[in-house]
């Protein structure tokens, strides 16, 4: 043994070629924490001391080759300012830069994945030999940063200018067959070859058959293109990269001023300018913000798996009560991702709309070539559709999708649990009937919970699990697990009116009705929020959702929180209601829809809608864009901090997520929780303050109040 740590392992394995293993200990993956990279520069010295060596194979002792970066231990080093992070990260490539300079050829055998710093490892040896089943990539822009340990510098020496921009600005994940056509790895081999094909290749370089010197050349020297060829080129990837990040996302422009700026100098001098300029992006609040979202996915995560460790019995076969457009979406979903279910509903005509929302989505699939027409068929053949309960004693779940009716409801649920095995779990998807209430119909209420899906299934990759009063934990753990199985993301919420998402979201829309009655022009909220980073305005988001559906749950909101939801006014969504504008669903809300050249619906404003309002609402007026934003996002802010109260929902992390993926709340801000640390409790508070003339939904919870007390956050 040439060299044994925590993390590596160096041993010979004969005719001068050592094995460079990264094995973390008591991790079930391989990733760059500290601990790592001190044991990477020891490694490193062990091998500079052993002249026998000739040439290297970097391997993996685990299933993956090495994840990335471990991104909740460095996050600290990003709070202690720019010359800190210039300086960690200078100091990280002096270690990456000893192991590229070794004196002999290296190559990386990527046996799985290797994102991020993984995969900036994989670029410092001079060749690349990766497995079927591998997966590369620099992810790092998805969390408002850029690749800092020499990523930007050596992929466009590998793989071309152009190529480069397009794999770090998108953030992709690249399969081998992918990677190996630009150039980023130099083979493809099955996964039992992988070690003697990286072993072959390494015997070649040190035979003289491969110029591996020239190789490694090319990252330490300038890229290969003069200054014009360069200007052309980087001009235009910074005008379609910065056109589709947006003035919300500066890590995209910062990292091709840093690729431009270090195109013409030599390796270690374009190290210092990607050093600097991944600090400025560290610092930035986006990147809190989207690297706090990716610690609130693993805690999201580490919740699921505690919920179904609770889990008594398999979910393997799955049903769906009542077809149509959402039956059809949920069976979709199952079939696709390999559950079987059973559709049932009481008209034929039903089970074909519901065959027909699946067949559609699946032959999508096909036209973008994310699946054969003989996948489609298997996946198809999953669906059962059906008119009557006879093979529904082989079902383990069932999800009940009739139509939003407390009586429909509790009679469906009712007849079928008569006809299911003991232990089947009953899951309503409803957006708005108590889950309590409607398991008082059942006489196996602890085997009944909420399943609420978003609309349209196959898009909305949040799934609110709702737990009544007497659901149990093994029914919340098979609802968990068949959401998770149908490739959804459950979080699990406590019974409530809206239950969580459409509990806060009915505030926000509160706070825009009330802009609208103080004179506020619709499309001027929204032009706003949508600068917020709200992909859709309010009046436009009203729209989408249907005036129809909008006005039925703000009724229910109102019923259940009286002293901040009831409106003692009319509003405008309800002129919209009641003069049959329900939005895109009749082609007329608070804007007018036509179709786009791809059969879309396509907003267009109608002037005639302010005469349908001038009744309820005051003399036009301009308001400050920060008033706008202040008075819908506050409504919505103090809901969820009620709903923490409450224990609705357990943790910040998981109300976060919950608004990222279930009503598009702008990724960048992190969530309404990071929003309100962004902002400063106290200064959140003092905003709360000076709206409070405006009712009970501007006041500050306790909890808000409690915090600015105690100068604390959500997170940190």
């Amino acid at each position: 043994m040439i060299y044994s740590g925590t993390a590596i392992s160096v041993q010979a394995l004969g005719d001068g070629i050592a094995e460079f293993k990264f094995d973390l200990a008591n991790e079930s993956v391989n990733k760059f924490n500290r601990a790592t990279l001190e044991d990477l520069q020891s490694a490193i010295n062990a091998v500079k001391a052993d002249s026998s060596i000739k040439g290297m194979v970097v391997t993996s002792g685990k299933s993956v080759f090495i994840v990335g970066a471990d991104i909740t231990e460095f996050v600290s080093s990003f709070a202690q300012g720019e010359a800190a992070i210039v300086e960690w990260v200078n100091s990280a490539n002096q270690i990456f830069n000893s192991f590229e300079d070794l004196p002999f050829p290296t190559v990386a055998a990527i046996n799985g994945i290797a994102l991020g710093g993984g995969f900036e490892m994989c670029l410092v040896c001079d060749y690349r030999v990766a497995s079927t089943s591998a997966k590369v990539g620099l992810p790092e822009i998805k969390l408002g940063i850029f690749p800092g340990f020499g990523g930007t510098v050596r992929l466009p020496r590998v793989i071309g200018v152009d190529n480069a921009v397009e794999w770090i600005a998108t953030g992709a994940e690249k399969r081998p067959d992918a990677a190996l056509k630009d150039g980023a790895i130099d083979a493809v081999v099955a996964p039992a070859q992988l070690t003697e094909a990286a072993v072959a290749l390494v015997k070649q370089c040190i035979d003289g058959k491969i110029d591996w010197q020239a190789k490694r050349a090319e990252k330490l020297n300038p890229v290969k293109l003069n200054m014009l060829e360069q200007m052309m080129s980087f001009n235009t990837a910074t005008a379609m990269v910065v056109s589709k990040a947006g003035p919300n996302y500066p890590a995209p422009k910062l990292l091709l001023q840093a690729m431009q700026g270090h195109a013409s100098l030599t390796r270690d001098d374009a190290l210092k300018v990607e050093a600097k300029n991944f600090a400025k992006a560290a610092v930035t609040p986006q990147a809190t913000a989207l690297v706090g979202l990716f610690m609130a996915d693993q805690a999201v995560k580490k919740a699921s798996k505690k919920h179904e460790a609770k889990a008594t019995k398999e979910v393997k076969q799955a049903a769906v009560l009542g077809a149509g457009i959402m039956g059809g979406g949920i069976a979709y979903q199952a079939a696709y991702k390999g559950t079987p279910i059973i559709m049932k509903d009481i008209r034929t005509e039903a089970l074909d709309l519901g065959m027909n929302e699946a067949t559609k989505l699946l032959s999508k699939q096909v036209e973008r070539s994310r699946m054969t027409p003989a996948d489609m068929g298997k996946t198809l053949a999953r669906i059962r559709p059906t008119l009557n309960y006879g093979d529904f004693n082989t079902v383990d779940i069932i999800i009940e999708a009739v139509v939003e009716n407390p009586k429909v409801k509790g009679a469906v649920l009712s007849e079928v649990e008569g006809l299911v095995n003991e232990d089947t779990i009953l899951a309503s998807n409803t957006s708005t009937i108590s889950i309590t209430h409607l398991a008082k119909s059942l006489k196996r209420p602890e085997n009944f919970v909420g399943m609420h899906f978003f609309n349209p299934v196959n898009m909305m990759p949040l799934v609110e699990v709702i737990r009544g009063e007497k659901s149990s934990d093994a029914a919340v753990a098979a609802t968990v697990i068949l959401a998770q199985k149908m490739g959804k993301t459950p979080i699990v919420v406590n019974d409530c009116p809206g239950f969580l998402v459409n509990r806060v979201l009915f505030p926000y829309f509160g706070g825009f009705d009330m802009l609208v009655r103080d004179g506020a022009d619709f499309q001027a909220v929204d032009k706003v929020m949508e600068r917020f980073g709200w992909p859709m305005g309010p009046a436009y988001l009203l729209d989408v959702v249907g005036m129809d559906t909008g006005v039925h749950a703000a009724k229910i909101m109102a019923e259940g929180f009286p002293d901040r939801m009831k409106p003692d006014y009319k509003s405008g969504t309800e002129i919209m209601f009641e003069n049959n504008r329900y939005g895109q669903k009749t082609a007329k809300g608070y804007y007018v829809y036509e179709q786009d050249k791809k059969g879309k619906p396509k907003k267009v404003v109608d002037p005639t809608v302010y005469d349908l309002l001038a009744p309820v609402v005051a003399a036009r007026k301009e308001f400050e864009a920060q008033e706008v934003i202040d008075r819908c996002m506050i409504p919505m802010v103090n809901e969820i901090a009620r709903c923490l109260e409450e224990g609705i929902v357990a943790s910040a992390a998981e109300a976060d997520m919950a608004l990222i993926m279930g009503i598009g709340f702008p990724p960048f801000r992190g969530g309404a929780c990071r929003y309100v640390d962004q902002v400063g409790i106290a200064n959140y508070v003092a905003m709360c303050e000076k709206y409070a003339y405006l009712g009970k939904a501007y006041e500050a919870p306790q909890l808000l109040l409690d915090m600015a007390a105690a100068n604390k956050k959500f997170f940190g």
